[in-house]
């Protein structure tokens, strides 16, 4: 069994994120790069999987700048067996469209029985990029489960919706998004730092992937036609109680339409 985990470099959510708005991209130096963490849930998956299954390997895959090395290597220590890193300055501000474009090229290159990603990124939020590898892939996606059961043969698991609870399944080779309902994933140890420094990392271009310039300018991307800071938060009213302070509430929630 071959799984390939799809993992990203976010900024940390506990950081403030900004958009620059000299060109409508995310501000990578306005907090510390992490691992997204709905991609360590997805990894932890697969390597639970690898725990019962010591022949199962897991690649880490990830499509970023140079420094999501550093992403790559921490999942290495949590103990993927390699990875593959997708770095190309034509790639800087890709959308959805573009990103699955050589997302699907790579994993073509790297093969795979699986592939697992988090259900949508905390930077982002638009969650279809593995509903587009699975139309690239021409393979089934199985989406939002809540838990999963992989086997040799196919994979299968529980989606819950506003609607109740649906039972899904699918042969392999095949697609699966996790959710925060799986969980959390494990610390690197000591020993998985160490070897992480000595795991395969294979660093690919967009030719080295078969695609060129002429293609991916020819491509209709997501254009950001403006963008501006938000307005500072203003000041909150303050209420003195001098004994109508209960009707000056009612008055205020009324009048915000808040009853």
């Amino acid at each position: 069994m071959r799984i390939v985990v799809l993992v990203k470099q976010v900024p940390d959510t506990a950081d403030v994120r900004r958009l620059d708005v000299n060109n409508g991209l995310l501000d990578r130096d306005a907090g510390e790069p992490i691992v997204d963490e709905i991609n360590e849930r997805a990894l932890e998956v697969a390597l639970r999987y690898k725990d019962e299954h010591k022949a199962a390997e897991v690649v880490v895959l990830s499509m970023g700048p140079e420094n999501a090395i550093k992403s790559i290597r921490k999942a290495l220590s949590m103990g993927a067996d390699s990875g593959v890193h997708v770095v190309d300055e034509s790639l800087a501000g890709a959308d959805a469209l573009l990103t699955s474009l050589a997302i699907s090229r790579a994993l073509e290159q790297t093969r795979f029985d699986l592939v697992i990603a988090g259900n949508e990124s905390t930077d982002g939020n638009g969650g279809i990029v593995p509903a587009m590898l699975s139309e690239r892939l021409g393979v089934p996606l199985l989406g939002f489960l809540a838990n999963v059961e992989i086997t040799e043969a196919q994979v299968s698991g529980e989606r819950q919706g506003d609607d109740g609870t649906v039972n899904v399944h699918a042969g392999l080779p095949a697609i699966m998004t996790v959710t925060e309902r799986f969980d959390y994933a494990r610390f690197p140890n000591f020993k998985g730092i160490m070897t992480a420094k000595r795991k395969p990392v294979e660093t690919v271009t967009l030719a080295e992937l078969g695609l060129d310039a002429a293609e991916v300018s020819s491509l209709d991307r997501t254009e950001v036609i403006s963008t501006a800071e938000r307005p500072a938060r203003a000041a909150g009213t303050k209420i003195e109680d001098d004994g109508n302070a209960a009707a000056t509430l009612v008055e205020f929630l009324a009048t915000n339409r808040l009853v």
